[in-house]
């Protein structure tokens, strides 16, 4: 099998972690650890962005030291992805050297070819976006993304020839990004005039200088989107990029058209997936609506919060709260998958004190529709796979009650040897999503964690079963 090169944007540490991030996170770590599982050699880099001026003002307002904000401020990047179980390889952080290095080394490319020219420039800058935005990036008059009326800025900057990458962009992005209707809105605005785009800062006292022009910085997203060589090495091109919609202009068109001009290899897939929302309305602080990750890491288990965040439609916007949390903790993992698996090792040790030998095939494992499960991570819908994956679980339920193993001593053995392994296989379809709760499941089998290829009747001679405790506690609100 061949390697798999696999990012996530790199945050923004002007604040603490939102829920958006965890999200972004699980399916990529999700996504990673599925293709562990097939066998492919796998490098997942996530990471966040120190270089933005936001991160400034947000230090000035706090009236810290710039350094000393971000560096608190990582840290809880650091913290999310530790109790979240992101299986990260490498974590960036693009005040690093190593980076500085690469961005100056690409630009310098883009200079040499002649891609890069000073001009004079004028246009409404969103603060937010650190961004120039055009009209038609505007909703009445508004940034879309932050709701706030852009400034109009005049600096003399260096601008990157994006222009002259229109068809090329065109034809690249039919083949790069998932979902369809966001490749559709990329190649509609491909459609209008592709303006130039400003690549400098002048007068900005954070950031990575221009090369050979210290009286200005580079724009930070072209800083930020380098890191995914920089930090990537021979790893280089991605296999894919995982991002929210709000970026998905930056790599899909500035971020291939900076790569075309410096020469480099292209990313083969972007994965844009949607936003989480609370009742129907986006997320953000003005409205009281925030949903801190870390605050609920206190209160529940990632498991927990990973399989909460992973029933989300990956490419729509979804609705998300504590209370759907909870819901899907007591219906699905308690009630469904938690219950099985107390029963199912109960039965065995009661009637055969944990010892059970290999019997015939009884049908339970014929219900499971692999290659629809996936056919799905290959998609990236995760959430359809995770769904396919519960049919399992359910039918394994609906096996237990018609067959009755309490009571109907004839069929016993062969019918808890069926139970048995098909929770094996469920904790092997539930390691990209659960990996905690997989790694409980196995060693109560006292089995270790076995890949796609084990996904087969039979392969387990002897299981010698010791139950521990509940998987899955019934959650009250606010406990």
């Amino acid at each position: 099998m061949g390697k798999f090169y696999i990012t996530t944007a790199i945050d923004y540490v002007n604040g603490r972690p939102h829920i958006g991030h965890a999200f972004e996170k699980v399916i990529a770590d999700a996504i990673a650890r599925y293709k562990k599982q097939k066998g492919e050699d796998v490098f997942f880099m996530t990471g966040v962005d120190e270089n933005a001026q936001k991160n400034v003002q947000a230090a000035e307002k706090e009236g810290v030291a710039v350094k000393e904000f971000i560096d608190k401020n990582t840290g809880l990047f650091l913290e999310l992805c530790k109790r979240l179980d992101i299986n990260y390889d490498k974590f960036v952080r693009t005040t690093a050297k190593e980076h500085e290095k690469v961005v100056h080394e690409i630009l310098r490319k883009i200079l040499a070819n002649g891609g890069i020219y000073k001009d004079n420039y004028e246009g409404m800058y969103c603060a937010g976006c650190e961004a120039y935005l055009t009209e038609r990036d505007l909703v009445n008059g508004k940034c879309p993304e932050h709701n706030t009326k852009p400034k109009l800025m005049k600096e003399e900057a260096y601008f990157f020839k994006l222009s002259k990458y229109q068809k090329d962009l065109v034809k690249f992005v039919k083949k790069y990004i998932v979902p369809e209707q966001k490749k559709n809105e990329i190649l509609s605005r491909l459609k209008g005039d592709l303006k130039d785009v400003c690549i400098s800062r002048k007068g900005a006292e954070w950031g990575i200088d221009f090369p050979d022009d210290s009286d200005y910085k580079v724009w930070v997203w072209i800083d930020a989107l380098i890191n995914y060589v920089s930090g990537a090495g021979e790893q280089w091109p991605a296999d894919l990029h995982v991002i929210g919609k709000g970026i998905n202009w930056f790599h899909s068109v500035i971020w291939p058209a900076i790569l075309m001009s410096a020469g480099y290899k292209l990313p083969d897939k972007l994965l844009v997936h949607g936003y989480l929302i609370s009742q129907g309305k986006k997320m953000g602080k003005s409205l009281g609506n925030v949903v801190d990750p870390l605050e609920l890491l206190e209160k529940y288990d990632s498991d927990v919060i990973r399989y909460s965040l992973l029933r989300c439609s990956v490419f729509d916007d979804s609705d998300y709260s504590e209370e759907l949390l909870i819901e899907r903790n007591n219906n699905e993992l308690a009630n469904d998958l938690g219950n099985l698996v107390s029963r199912v090792l109960t039965l065995c040790e009661k009637f055969y004190d944990g010892k059970l030998k290999k019997t015939k095939d009884d049908g339970l494992l014929r219900g499971l529709d692999l290659e629809s499960i996936e056919k799905h991570f290959d998609n990236y819908e995760l959430h359809l796979a995770l769904g396919e994956l519960w049919k399992l679980v359910n039918s394994a339920n609906k096996y237990v009650n018609d067959k009755e193993p309490w009571k109907n001593e004839k069929e016993r053995a062969v019918v808890l040897y069926n139970l048995l392994e098909g929770l094996r296989v469920i904790s092997i379809l539930l390691e990209p999503f659960i990996p905690e709760t997989s790694g409980k499941i196995n060693k109560q089998l006292g089995i270790k964690l076995g890949d796609l290829r084990d996904i087969k009747f039979g392969l387990i001679k002897e299981y010698k079963v010791k139950k521990e405790g509940v998987l899955f506690k019934k959650l009250e609100n606010g406990n």
